[in-house]
């Protein structure tokens, strides 16, 4: 017999729930990954559920720039007398949603895009390269910076539409290579000889052998936009309304919280948030590109 080390793992007979299951008991095993997996799911759960629970924040003059550890306030209060830590539980939401759905609108993009222009070739194949090779060539943080001077970016929604819009050029290449290589295997060219049509063909015999690679892009994906949509608040190129990670770092850096002792912990707290929310993130996508790719598992 001959060599079979280089063939695909079949992906038939096998459903997207124990494929699910299966990835949760191998992260399990993991301790990286599976400590990466419940930081960022109790992150999402908390800043998702406990502020409906939390007193509403309002100004007080009398409790301007309290120093952590005071009591009624764990990590002490702003220049406007309102709690760190409140702001901070009720911060994450918009910045875990903005970083996951971005996420998703740039890999629903990418996919689409980069696996129609692979298999179709031709005038397809050369429209997407040539738009994507322009996207590449404007910085996202500049071309992000312009549309919000020129339009009003309040709504997280909209956000998450342009971050994810401007984020699919590097992930169509990769996902127009994967197929490139994918549609010249022997059960494509079945599906083609028995004229399944485009759709199916391309998002039901070829996609779902790459969807270990599409995971994996997808989580640094949400790390990039999440990185991103901080980046626009810090700098202040987005409305600064309402409370998020991003906007509670523009607010303690202008009113100089770093130089005051009292009051690190409101420019820190954001930060560390942040730092938790992507470490969780890379120890988990770090483990699941071990799991889920046999060589690095084997080593």
């Amino acid at each position: 017999m001959g060599d079979t080390t280089m063939l695909p793992v079949p992906a038939v007979g096998t459903t997207g729930v124990s494929r699910f299951a299966g990835i949760l008991s191998s992260l399990r095993r993991s301790p990286a990954g599976f400590i990466g997996f419940v930081i960022v799911t109790l992150m999402v759960l908390i800043t998702a559920i406990v502020p409906f629970f939390l007193p509403e924040v309002a100004p007080n003059v009398k409790e301007i720039l309290l120093p952590a550890g005071t009591p009624g306030h764990l990590l002490g209060t702003d220049n406007e007398g309102k709690d760190v830590l409140i702001q901070l539980i009720g911060g994450g939401r918009t910045v875990i949603f903005v970083g996951f759905f971005a996420a998703a609108i740039s890999t629903a993009i990418a996919i689409v895009l980069g696996s129609l222009a692979a298999y179709l070739g031709g005038w397809v194949d050369s429209v997407v390269v040539t738009l994507a090779d322009v996207f590449l060539t404007v910085p996202q943080i500049v071309l992000l910076a312009v549309l919000g001077a020129f339009f009003k970016l309040d709504s997280p929604f909209l956000l998450a539409l342009l971050v994810g819009g401007l984020s699919w050029p590097v992930l169509t290449r990769a996902v127009r290579a994967q197929v490139f290589s994918l549609k010249e295997r022997e059960f494509v060219e079945a599906a083609r000889l028995l004229d399944l049509g485009t759709v199916r063909v391309v998002f039901v015999e070829i996609l779902p052998n790459m969807a270990s690679f599409i995971l994996m892009n997808f989580m640094i994906g949400v790390t990039n936009a999440i990185y991103q949509l901080v980046g626009l608040y810090l700098l202040g190129l987005a409305p600064l309304t309402g409370s998020n990670w991003g906007i509670m770092l523009n607010r303690a850096w202008i009113a100089g919280a770093i130089f005051n002792d009292a009051s690190l912990a409101w420019i820190l707290s954001p930060i560390c948030a942040i730092v938790l929310l992507l470490l969780g993130l890379v120890m988990m996508t770090r483990s699941l590109e071990e799991i889920l790719n046999p060589r690095l598992r084997d080593r």
